[in-house]
């Protein structure tokens, strides 16, 4: 079997862009059309899509980082690219400007160190959290920029074997990248492809549930929501076999899985048995991550949104939701600043859960004044 990975980019007929995931499920799904797609040719290589994200993430920067310089080699343009600026995590003020190749090169540096020395896991995951992570506020990187570097990321270590750990987890930041700025298609084939790849490698099952996970959330981006549904359901049963302590470093074990459980319910209208599931969690969640933290903030606020989504939902639902979301708003707000994309979800539920509750109050008057 030829290696999925190392074909080249294939270029649709259609003028969609070359993707490496369009040549990797092609070559997986036996059923593609093959007249759809053809070899690009040898002479575009992967800087070329580097660039190309580089360039997106710049533009879409622009107004922030005008003025501003490079935090890690202090200039405005990068010596080599000429590339400008990015800012895509949650630093404020003048804090966390910095070019994609700037971060790249820190973050190949680190990883490199952690190889040479024959880091263990506590010691090689910080560094390896630099390709999505920035260091200054110890956010994740979100948007074009996640995009761009994790091009940059995929670049860097695609030349390794097949079954390198390192390797996988650039095609996973590859996925993730490509998931933040909006191309679902081409994140859904790169996940394909990360989870053949584990399989045929006998990876560890939390690496495959993991995998399983990214795959789910493909499917709701996508309106594939009962197959995300299955999915996902099929994941947090398996993992209540894991060790804890085996469940991986990127998520907080079942917490995550219910949050992506309780996500797929709510797209299926699964109201009730979200808001069962959800209590059962937070009690936990608080205490394992803290209040201030993603997954218990993500926790909290869908089950708000249960609350004020359910068809049955009473006035006092509604506002407890919209207390919640008040609550959490201002605890993102704080903790993530006002660009984060959780942010953002959380003030369009409270504003929804606002106009649920006038909506509902309105009715009840009606009904009061005809009687």
């Amino acid at each position: 079997m030829p290696s999925l990975l190392h074909f080249g980019p294939i270029l649709a007929w259609n003028g969609r862009e070359p993707d490496i995931e369009m040549a990797a499920s092609t070559v997986m799904d036996a059923s593609y059309d093959r007249k759809r797609y053809v070899r690009q040719p040898a002479c575009v290589s992967y800087q070329t899509f580097v660039e190309e994200a580089v360039a997106v993430a710049v533009e879409a920067c622009a107004d922030d980082t005008k003025g501003q310089t490079c935090y890690i080699c202090t200039q405005a343009l990068h010596w080599k690219t000429k590339e400008g600026l990015v800012r895509g995590c949650s630093c404020r003020g003048t804090a966390g400007f910095a070019h994609v190749s700037c971060l790249a090169e820190q973050a190949k540096i680190l990883v490199a160190e952690a190889e040479e020395h024959n880091f263990d896991d506590d010691r090689f995951m910080p560094r390896w959290k630099q390709w999505y992570e920035c260091r200054l506020c110890e956010q994740r990187y979100h948007g074009v920029v996640r995009c761009a570097l994790g091009w940059a990321c995929w670049k860097t270590y695609l030349g390794r074997p097949e079954a390198d750990w390192v390797r996988g987890g650039a095609l996973t930041q590859l996925g993730n990248g490509l998931g933040e700025a909006g191309r679902l298609e081409e994140r859904l084939g790169v996940v394909e492809v990360e989870l053949a790849n584990e399989t045929r490698f006998g990876a560890p099952e939390n690496e495959i549930l993991n995998t399983k996970t990214r795959l789910a959330n493909c499917y709701i981006s996508l309106g594939r929501a009962e197959e995300a549904l299955s999915l996902h359901r099929e994941i947090y049963s398996r993992s209540a076999a894991l060790d804890p302590t085996d469940v991986g470093r990127e998520v907080f074990g079942r917490l995550q899985y219910a949050v992506n459980l309780a996500s797929s319910l709510l797209e299926t209208k699964r109201h009730a048995e979200a808001k069962s599931l959800l209590r059962k969690q937070l009690s936990q969640a608080r205490r394992a991550t803290g209040a201030e933290h993603a997954t218990f903030i993500r926790l909290r606020g869908l089950y708000a949104k249960a609350l004020y989504l359910d068809d049955c939902a009473s006035r006092n639902d509604l506002a407890e939701a919209v207390t919640i979301l008040e609550d959490l708003y201002s605890t993102a707000r704080r903790v993530f600043g006002s660009n984060h994309p959780l942010l953002r979800a959380i003030k369009f539920d409270l504003e929804r859960a606002i106009q649920y509750d006038l909506h509902l109050a309105r009715r009840a008057i009606i009904a009061a004044k005809a009687a």
